[in-house]
């Protein structure tokens, strides 16, 4: 494990021994957000590398997690309809949600089947309710996951968007140019911005490939135009768990 101004970096062996740390930090943190104050909130990363940390998550020892006690929120997703393959919620669906007994309605997805600005404010006025419930100028979620692109993203705050300037909304609309990285899976899209990111307890990083290495490499040296850099928790914890390839 490393220290830097970009958080703790924990370097791991393969997916494997990412799957299971990142499920046990989970739990975790979890045990104590429920023991603490009743509640986790849970904010799922979509992608490839979250994947197994899910699947593991539906296994034991973690057969006896509170479902019903956890709130789970996205950090994105793109605009499509939630069946779709694209879709992140088909995919915590699909290696999580529909594979523990939590409440349908303790479930908050980011509506990808409607209009994009329709959507933000949708799930703005979401966020926004639970701020006013616990009493937070900003909603403050107990662990964010979050993955790292090879440009540098995260969520979908991609380089050279205007989301990455928001300083006031919770939710912005992202519209990709067709020579981004993210295009390929969805030109429009939704996305956390980082006064809910930095307002978290905890935000964890699952980094895993080795296109990531030159990304995960300027994030350590502090460039801030890679905008995971800018991912920084004002009073709050951040972890990598990067899996070597």
């Amino acid at each position: 494990m490393t220290f830097s101004a970009s958080g703790q970096f924990h370097t791991l062996g393969g997916i494997d021994e990412l799957a299971e740390r990142g499920a046990a930090l989970i739990a975790d943190d979890l045990e104590a957000a429920v023991q603490e104050r009743g509640v986790f909130r849970l904010a799922l990363s979509g992608g490839n590398t979250p994947r197994p940390v899910y699947e593991r998550l539906t296994k034991k020892p973690y057969d006896s997690i509170p479902w019903d006690r956890v709130h789970v929120y996205f950090g994105d997703e793109r605009m499509v309809p939630c069946d779709d393959p694209e879709s992140n919620y088909r995919m915590a669906c699909e290696t999580l949600l529909d594979r523990v007994d939590i409440p349908p309605w303790n479930v908050h997805r980011m509506a990808g089947e409607i209009n994009v600005e329709a959507a933000a404010r949708l799930y703005e006025r979401d966020l926004r309710d639970l701020a006013t419930e616990t009493g937070d100028p900003v909603p403050r979620l107990d662990l964010i996951l979050l993955g790292l692109g090879p440009d540098g993203h995260t969520a979908s705050l991609f380089p050279g968007t205007p989301a990455l300037q928001e300083h006031t909304r919770l939710v912005c609309s992202v519209s990709l140019p067709e020579t981004s990285e993210g295009a390929k899976h969805a030109v429009s899209r939704l996305t956390l911005t980082y006064p809910v990111l930095n307002a978290a307890r905890r935000v964890v990083f699952l980094v895993s490939g080795s296109d990531k290495a030159a990304a995960l490499e300027r994030v350590r040296a502090g460039d801030e135009s890679a905008p995971a850099t800018r991912v920084r928790p004002h009073d709050g914890d951040l972890i990598w768990l990067v899996a070597e390839s």
